[in-house]
């Protein structure tokens, strides 16, 4: 974690190595077996896979079971599979290049560009930092009944728990977030284990078909389309990729021994799949509580909530084991302790991505405690101003006023994702870039850009639904109609900033390959004479 200036000055200029604090900071055994080498790359894969599993895609993940059975296993499956792709080539551009995905962008385009891109991604980690706000709120709220108003503002003082882990060294908190996230997952295992899923119908939930992107039947509000997009805008978050390509170069690496860097990008590879493994099966399990353990059509208030009340209620449960736990209370404290776990782990996470990001695109650093700050309570007025404007209202129409704040701030991931996975896998496929050896496989960038295109693709076509979904159930048809246009100019401005996006890596990648080709005769030379 970052350390503060010792002439506290809250910004600083900054363009040396990614968290240069914990660059190269840990250790790994040289020549040791395959299980101890990989302990000791274990760590920052549990950092990214704490994205794909925290608050915000709770709600999608269960509605979709609730309203469409198993349907949608198969878009949890296939995002996770291409979240494993993207994150290893993020990874391994850290490693190779010595750079994260910030960095690397950022040499190779203009300042006004730069900071363009900055302004975008920092929007992204806003936008999930309201969904932790409105999870660790809720959390608080229902075990300690505490007042929204006030937990909201108590979310605010988690900035005291990152300074007290910025003291006990990134090796703790690698180790506290890989609990965190085994705490989520051993939740939902009892959980889906006393609910007796139909097994048959689940398996066969993982087989895609053109039914998982219907834009029929529409069930409470949802259709399986807008279901799809939003597991799939919930689960592939573009912070994790710069996120995974600054905390991949703490290992200590031999960067002169190309066996020494593939050795490095294999382990990081396992450690960031295991992770994103768990991942997975805690969205699978989200959406297998949706579909058996709650009765169908039970869930009408799909708010954390909703979900809250719904799992103390044994005439919900779908088996009689669920409902005798749930007369105890266990079920429902068990999931606010697993929402909280959550908020706290992507608490962690979003901090240092925000300290990546800044000192890459800008070259700018603040202490870790004025970072979390000003994030944080930016997060947290909508939030307040929510909770403000619904406190004389029922308490069904609060909770899902919350809920469409967390679900309608998602959309600005929709904005930043093209920013950060474009450019990622031009980079990637470079061979200058990536020292000849190290380049993408035919076979992982055919793949890799078919990802690519595929989420571009269904993140700007579901802009206009989620700008309708900012006008409530209310609205007018002209209403909508002018949401709808809105919608349509903001797809237009994303793919103008993609277009001078691509065309500015392009022009720098000519730059620096330019520049390396005139070196090698200098180099050559000193050769010579030296013989």
């Amino acid at each position: 974690m970052s350390k503060e200036s010792p002439n506290h000055h809250l910004f600083e200029h900054a363009n040396g190595p990614s968290l240069e604090e914990i660059n190269g900071s840990i250790s790994v055994p040289q020549g040791k077996g395959f299980w101890r080498t990989l302990l000791a790359y274990s760590g920052p894969g549990a950092l990214v896979a704490v994205g794909y599993m925290d608050p915000g895609n709770w709600s999608t993940s269960i509605t979709g079971g609730q309203n469409f059975g198993y349907l949608l296993m198969s878009v949890i499956l296939m995002s996770s599979l291409i979240a494993m792709l993207l994150q290893y080539m993020a990874a391994k551009l850290g490693i190779v290049t010595q750079m994260d995905l910030a960095q690397a962008i950022r040499a190779r385009t203009s300042r006004p560009l730069g900071f363009i891109l900055w302004i975008i991604t920092e929007l992204a980690i806003m936008a999930t930092d309201v969904a932790e706000v409105i999870g660790a709120a809720i959390a608080l709220y229902l075990l300690f009944h505490i007042p929204m108003f006030l937990a909201v503002l108590i979310t605010v003082f988690d900035v005291l728990l990152l300074l007290l882990l910025s003291k006990v060294g990134f090796r703790k908190i690698e180790a506290l977030v890989v609990c965190l996230i085994f705490v989520i997952l051993f939740i939902f295992v009892y959980q889906v284990a006393l609910s007796k899923p139909d097994w048959a119908a689940l398996l066969e939930g993982f087989i895609p078909t053109g039914k998982s992107f219907a834009r029929e039947p529409e069930i409470g509000g949802q259709t399986p389309l807008t279901g799809a997009l939003g597991i799939i805008g919930a689960t592939v978050m573009p912070h994790n990729l710069y996120l995974h390509s600054a905390v991949s170069q703490t290992r200590q690496i031999d960067h002169q021994n190309p066996q020494a860097i593939q050795s490095a990008i294999r382990f990081t590879t396992w450690d960031s799949n295991i992770q994103l493994t768990l991942a997975f099966f805690v969205n699978a399990l989200l959406l297998i509580m949706g579909v058996a353990v709650f009765k169908t059509g039970t869930v009408t208030d799909p708010s954390f909530f909703g979900l809250y009340q719904a799992l103390s209620q044994p005439d919900v449960m779908a088996t009689g084991p669920l409902a005798a736990v749930a007369r105890t209370g266990l079920l429902s404290t068990l999931f606010a302790l697993a929402l909280l776990a959550s908020g706290q782990n992507s608490t962690i996470t979003g901090t240092l991505t925000g300290q990546v990001i800044m000192e890459g695109f800008i070259h700018m650093r603040m202490p870790i405690w004025a970072r979390r700050l000003t994030t944080r309570l930016l997060s947290v007025i909508p939030v307040i101003i929510c909770v403000w404007v619904t406190q004389g209202q029922s308490t069904v129409e609060e909770h899902t006023a919350l809920n469409n704040l967390m679900n309608n701030s998602q959309v600005f991931l929709a904005f930043a994702l093209p920013f950060s996975i474009v450019p990622l896998l031009m980079m990637t496929n470079n061979k200058l870039e990536m020292k000849g050896r190290f380049k993408n496989s035919l076979i992982i960038s055919g793949l890799g850009w078919l990802s690519v295109v595929s989420l571009t693709y269904l993140n700007l076509i579901g802009l206009p639904q989620q700008f309708e979904a900012f006008l409530g159930d209310q609205a007018s048809a002209t209403a909508i109609s002018w949401s709808h246009q809105v919608a349509y100019l903001v797809i237009v401005l994303v793919l103008a900033l993609l277009a001078w996006t691509i065309i500015g890596i392009h022009q720098g990648e000519k730059r620096l390959q330019a520049k390396h080709q005139s070196l090698l005769p200098a180099s050559h030379e000193r050769m010579t004479n030296h013989e």
